[in-house]
């Protein structure tokens, strides 16, 4: 380690770029037919431009039955966003169309299926957010946080 510290120190001093260490601007989070997701928290750094999140379904049962999807909303939007969803159908993945409260989300899906959305962290304006299922009944058990850290 000490070999490669010296050489990496006299670049810097030279004034030579160094390559920064990228932020980790991608995860993945499980969904399963217990209508559990396998992550109740998110951290998105801020460094990221887009965050790319990708969801799969490990259970076996078809979308229409047991479907899940990923919404990213503010604390205050998450509960009317899951209401309206209610209201809504499999096609529109359970939300109101073109939702301006909707920062991102997933199609919905079934089981061994995966879906990824990507979105921009500029738009990540609040410190922390909901995520959840708008799959009907499911968005009281399956739901967590996303925050933004420096």
């Amino acid at each position: 380690m000490m070999q490669l510290w010296k050489p990496l120190a006299v670049l810097a001093l030279a004034g030579v770029a160094m390559p920064a260490f990228a932020a980790d601007c991608a995860t993945e989070i499980e969904a399963n037919d217990q209508m559990q997701f396998s992550k109740s928290s998110i951290e998105v750094p801020a460094s990221c431009k887009q965050f790319k999140l990708t969801l799969k379904h490990t259970g076996k049962l078809p979308r229409n039955a047991m479907g899940h999807n990923w919404v990213l909303t503010t604390p205050a939007d998450y509960g009317p966003v899951a209401r309206d969803g209610m209201g809504a159908s499999l096609e529109t993945n359970f939300l109101k169309a073109d939702d301006a409260r909707v920062v991102a989300h997933t199609k919905v899906i079934g089981g061994g299926e995966s879906d990824t959305v990507s979105f921009d962290v500029a738009k990540l304006t609040a410190p922390e957010y909901n995520f959840f299922c708008s799959f009907p009944g499911h968005a009281m058990m399956m739901k967590g946080s996303l925050k933004l850290v420096k």
